[in-house]
Parts: C-alpha cells; sequence; structure tokens
C-alpha cells in the first residue's frame, strides 16, 4: 500500500482554491505568503459566521494593518508593544477598544494556527479597565409607555400594526432586531396560550408567552390586516404603501420599527432621545422593580450573563434620585 503522503497548509497554499479572494486582502498580508491569505480568507469568510461581528472586526483589523503598513512592518515582525502602542493612540472609547483588540487577538489566533506567525502578538496585551454600572440606553418610564399606546390612531390598518409592534417590545422584552424577523407562523396556540417565538443574536430560538392585552392587539392587527390565514412563512410585521393606509407585502425591518417608533414617540409628544431599545430597559426595570428574580428576567431578556441584565436596571438610577432630592440646601 502506498504511504499517504503528509502534509501541511503552508506547503498546499500554493494551489489554494479558485473562490480564495485575494483582490481586498491588505498588501501586508499579501506579501506575508500563501498561508497568510489562506488564514485572512478563513477567518473572515468561514470561521467568524455573524456579519456584524465579522464587519466590527474586519474594520478593526484592516485599521491595525494599515497602521503597521505605514511603519514598514511585516506581518511576523508583529510585537505585543506595537499593538499595545496602536491601541493607546486611537481616540476612541474602552468598549470600542476592546473590541478591536478582540478582533486582533483571534485574528491572530488565527495566524499562529496555519503558521504564519510563531506567537500571537495580542495575546498579552490587556485591554482598557471597563466598569459598567449601568447602560447608556434611555429608559422610558411606564407612564410614558402607556401614553404612546394610547395616542396611536387605531381606526385603520396601520395604526394597529404599529400598536401591536411597539406591544410586542414592551411586553415581551425583544430586541428590535428580533420583532423585525417575525413570521405568521411565529404566533401560535398551543391550546392553553398564545405565544411568540423569536429567532434571536447567536441564533437562538426562544418562546414567550403572550399576555392579554397584547393577545388583543395582535388579533386585531390580523384581522384588520386579513392576515389570518395567510402563508405561514409570511412576515408578521409589513410596511405602508405610502400614505394609503394600505400595507404591503413586504416585510418591516428593524431600522423600519426604528423610524415607526421615533414617529408615534413624535406625535405622543414624548422625548426624541427614546427609542425601541428603550422598551426594554423600561420592562427589565420595571420587573426586578415588582419582586421578579433576576434569573426570570434574564431569561426573559435572552441575555446569557446576569450582568448584562443588570446594565439595564434603572432602580439605583431612581434611588440617587430621591436622595438628591432630599437635600435642603
Amino acid at each position: 500500500m502506498a504511504r499517504q503522503a503528509k502534509t501541511s497548509l503552508p506547503a498546499v497554499a500554493g494551489k489554494l482554491p479558485a473562490n480564495v479572494r485575494h483582490d481586498d486582502l491588505p498588501a501586508i498580508v499579501a506579501q506575508a505568503g500563501d498561508a497568510a491569505r489562506f488564514a485572512w480568507d478563513e477567518f473572515f469568510r468561514a470561521e467568524i459566521r455573524n456579519p456584524h461581528t465579522r464587519k466590527a472586526y474586519a474594520q478593526a483589523v484592516r485599521q491595525f494593518l494599515e497602521w503597521t503598513e505605514a511603519r514598514a512592518v511585516a506581518l511576523v515582525a508583529i510585537t505585543p508593544a506595537m499593538v499595545g502602542d496602536y491601541l493607546d493612540q486611537l481616540e476612541i472609547g474602552p468598549a470600542t477598544k476592546k473590541l478591536h483588540l478582540a478582533g486582533l487577538r483571534r485574528f491572530f489566533d488565527r495566524l499562529v494556527l496555519r503558521h504564519v506567525v510563531i506567537l500571537n502578538p495580542a495575546a498579552s496585551v490587556r485591554g482598557p479597565r471597563q466598569q459598567a454600572v449601568e447602560g447608556k440606553t434611555p429608559e422610558i418610564s411606564p407612564e410614558q409607555a402607556r401614553a404612546l399606546i394610547r395616542s396611536m390612531d387605531v381606526s385603520h390598518v396601520v395604526g394597529l400594526r404599529d400598536r401591536a409592534a411597539v406591544g410586542i417590545m414592551i411586553y415581551t422584552a425583544a430586541r428590535v432586531g428580533a420583532v423585525a424577523k417575525l413570521r405568521i407562523k411565529d404566533f401560535r396556540h398551543d391550546g392553553s396560550h398564545w405565544a411568540l417565538r423569536f429567532r434571536e443574536k447567536g441564533g437562538k430560538d426562544r418562546e414567550i408567552p403572550v399576555r392579554a392585552d397584547l393577545e388583543a392587539f395582535i388579533l386585531e392587527y390580523l384581522d384588520a390586516a386579513g392576515l389570518r390565514d395567510a402563508v405561514p412563512t409570511s412576515p408578521l410585521f409589513r410596511t405602508a404603501i405610502r400614505r394609503t393606509r394600505q400595507l404591503s407585502v413586504r416585510a418591516m425591518t428593524a431600522i423600519d420599527l426604528g423610524q415607526m417608533v421615533k414617529r408615534r414617540l413624535a406625535d405622543a409628544g414624548l422625548p426624541g432621545h427614546l427609542s425601541p431599545h428603550s422598551f426594554r430597559v423600561a420592562t427589565i426595570t420595571d420587573l426586578l422593580t415588582h419582586g421578579a428574580t433576576l434569573e426570570d428576567v434574564q431569561h426573559l431578556a435572552g441575555h446569557a450573563d446576569p450582568r448584562t441584565t443588570r446594565l439595564y436596571d434603572r432602580r439605583q438610577r431612581r434611588i440617587t434620585r430621591n436622595i438628591v432630592e432630599r437635600i435642603t440646601i
């Protein structure tokens, strides 16, 4: 039996598949050889599946490599000190610096795996310290949320659609992107109650029961839009046809829903800095205020880490506000 030859990637990299794109490679990667080219393509087109992460990491890595190219540094000669100096000169916030560093670490891990570099120069670089007590998203108060729903004209299908969409954001704490992905089949009855199935970040599916008032919002919208017997895979929320107060067959995107919320907030005379994400903050804070456990709220919000859920909790801000009101100076 003939002995099978053992080959490594660098040894065969000169015969890369035709579908590997080299036209958009940074010069510093192209000059490092076929294994570096393969690692670049593998990292950005195969390993990173989330399009948002891919875009963010690509921007971070390209920006760093352009910085090193300007200093005539070869890919294999990049050191931890260079990575640290690069991060120090960036005029961006701590969170964005940490994202840049994460992208560089993972990219150089791939280069190490493909024997392009011996050690990862970003591995030992420490990111900036960052401790967030609460997130930056502004909270909409329960009174404001109720006023927003009451302000909507529901005498036509567009108003019913908007009330149902806003109601889902409030009463399920779902992200606006997940609401945009809803299909007719995602609103279903299991024999005891209605529920919504959301497709969340990271490919996770979550089913959340629908409370009675939200159930009424959604059913009234479906009846007015004639969607009760629609194709199950068709979108639940559809765009309006200009000012005709009729709906098209095209699904509303997350941007469409965000713009709709902004218009509705303006019509209700509510602050313009509020956004769809404000509903998540309000719902999480309201549940924690009324005794729901952090674990239950974390599950509802779809957070992998309870620390993320705590960032949405605005109870401490309310306590601080009450304290400063008691100052008698």
